[in-house]
């Protein structure tokens, strides 16, 4: 029979361990199956993990076709070339991260929001909102600008903490 296996991450799904497809296809399978995957990578996420998988796939008698490489065996050679491409995934992969946490880091360091929700409301309206909040009680802006009192009291909040950790500096 043959089998084959792709996988597509979003960032929440990728923090996720649990694979149930792919750990119901890896039982399913059966000696002389073959398998047929888009990269190694796609279903292993460390070197370890995808030798493991490949070793016991390759214990069980099923084949390992890469798509746009061709069938790996048991052999030396097939095991260097299993091992490289992992490694490289590896190697790639944590990369990707570092780059991502020193943008993350980047960003917070320029005072770029860059966790978290996004702002419900423009700068300009909420600019406009903490003018109001000067002449008007938090009812009369709330009422005038749509904003709740409690995202007018948290942005106010937050200004102000802002403005006294500027003046400690």
């Amino acid at each position: 029979m043959v089998y084959g296996y792709a996988r597509v991450s979003t960032p929440r799904q990728a923090s996720k361990m649990d694979r149930p497809n792919l750990s119901g296809l890896l039982e399913k399978l059966q000696p002389g199956d073959k398998l047929i995957v888009t990269k190694l990578d796609r279903f292993a996420r460390t070197a370890v993990e995808g030798g493991i998988i490949v070793q016991d796939l390759w214990n069980r008698g099923v084949t390992i076709h890469i798509i746009n490489m061709g069938t790996v065996d048991n052999t030396p050679m097939g095991k260097l070339l299993v091992q490289v491409l992992l490694a490289f995934a590896e190697f790639e992969r944590d990369m990707i991260v570092e780059r991502t946490q020193a943008g993350r880091e980047s960003a917070r360091e320029k005072g770029i929001r860059v966790d978290g929700r996004p702002p419900k409301y423009p700068r300009p309206q909420m600019d406009h909102a903490m003018e109001l909040l000067s002449e008007y009680s938090y009812s009369e802006v709330a009422r005038r600008t749509g904003i709740s009192r409690s995202t007018l009291t948290r942005e106010k909040r937050r200004r102000k903490k802002k403005e006294e950790v500027n003046i400690h500096e």
